[in-house]
């Protein structure tokens, strides 16, 4: 890769950066087993890429560290994607796991995506609760301390206007650099090295790294209310720069008192263990097995 002088002292900007994040909230220690979960896009290629460059600055144990992708058997986005994660993973020497949908739910999201909008329910709605069960699960099944995820500066903005518009409290204090309230040993806390990078940042990043990626969105993107908050916030982005910043700026100072909230309501016992598949529930039956019932019987 031939980089001229400007590209490699954005090269050197952007990692730094990412390495700064990293180190400021203790996202990772030297004996953790690190997950990072990976789509063949280029938020979680970058982070992923940027954990193994961490690992070897810092001398950390390269047996420590895997990515897991999660198919949702969507043809028409993660086929490619697909391939290209596994030629990066190759090329890097990174360890790659992959779980289906399928096998876990007897359904994919393309099978099932008629049979939800005919009774009111988006794709994106139902991709995001399988992929954060399934991330969960098999990270913690497969010994992961920490699961990094692709999250940047953009998309963290858009989830808490989104929990702000359907006051979802609960959820907003889940958010952050670090995921979760407290320490749980059914969850798997979820770290986010690209948090202070903003979109064109990462992509910038990954152009000039000169990688193989999928840019696209996915087919279903525009039907979520997340695309219809992005919307929103680049158009005030464009009319008002540092809105995003500033969203990230005070969510910042107003998380550890959503967090202390949250901490006395999960001492109080609302973590449940799920009838079906014994994973984290709000109640009986996990949302993840709910859905699937609907959709398959």
């Amino acid at each position: 890769m031939g980089c001229n002088i400007q590209e490699m002292h954005f090269l050197n900007y952007f990692e730094d950066k990412v390495f700064k994040t990293i180190k400021k909230y203790r996202m990772m220690g030297r004996e953790e087993v690190i997950c990072v979960a990976a789509s063949g896009g280029k938020d979680s290629t970058a982070a992923l890429y940027l954990t193994k460059r961490y690992f070897q600055q810092y001398n950390y144990d390269q047996k420590n560290l895997f990515a897991l992708l999660i198919n949702e058997g969507i043809t028409l986005h993660r086929d490619d994607s697909l391939r290209n994660l596994e030629e990066f993973c190759k090329s890097e020497d990174i360890n790659l796991k992959i779980i289906n949908v399928k096998d876990n739910f007897k359904t994919t999201i393309d099978e099932s995506a008629e049979k939800l909008r005919s009774v009111g329910r988006k794709p994106c709605m139902v991709c995001g609760i399988w992929r954060r069960y399934l991330l969960n699960k098999h990270a913690r099944a497969l010994g992961a301390t920490k699961l990094v995820t692709g999250h940047n500066l953009d998309d963290e903005s858009q989830s808490i206007i989104m929990n702000t518009f359907k006051a979802n409290t609960s959820l907003a204090a889940n958010l952050g650099p670090i995921s979760g309230v407290k320490e749980h040993e059914l969850f798997v806390r979820r770290i986010k090295p690209l948090y202070h990078c903003t979109n064109e940042e990462v992509e910038l990043y990954t152009k000039i790294k000169g990688w193989t990626l999928d840019y696209c969105e996915c087919v279903y993107a525009e039907e979520g209310y997340r695309f219809q908050i992005k919307k929103m916030l680049n158009t005030f982005e464009g009319k008002y720069p540092g809105t995003k910043q500033g969203i990230i700026k005070s969510y910042l100072e107003l998380l550890p008192l959503l967090k202390e909230n949250l901490s006395e309501r999960i001492q109080r016992g609302e973590i449940k263990i799920c009838k079906e598949c014994q994973e984290p529930a709000n109640g009986d039956i996990c949302n993840a097995c709910k859905l699937a019932k609907e959709l398959v019987g």
